[in-house]
């Protein structure tokens, strides 16, 4: 299965969550869940979920945990897929 890595900046507690661009080679998104057992992570990819088209469970944090720069494997989703995406959102 294809899968593609997306790296992103986090902004956790913001008021409205969502794609706010791109910050340098990562996505930046905003969240409104804080920093705190994971809530803001699963806020994330829930976001990036729905950004891409695909199910949670396609959606993996490999880098970062406790970062706000964070890396998510994607799977089931080509380069071309997501760039598209990007322009679109």
């Amino acid at each position: 299965m294809k899968s593609v890595r997306i790296h992103v900046k986090v902004v956790p507690g913001s008021r409205r969550a969502g794609f706010a661009g791109v910050l340098g080679n990562r996505l930046k998104i905003r969240v409104a869940a804080p920093p705190e057992d994971g809530k803001a992570n699963r806020a994330v990819s829930s976001l990036l979920a729905e950004l891409f088209g695909v199910s949670e469970r396609h959606i993996e944090l490999i880098v970062g945990h406790g970062s706000p720069e964070k890396t998510f494997r994607i799977s089931g989703i080509s380069v071309e897929q997501v760039a598209e995406r990007i322009k679109s959102a």
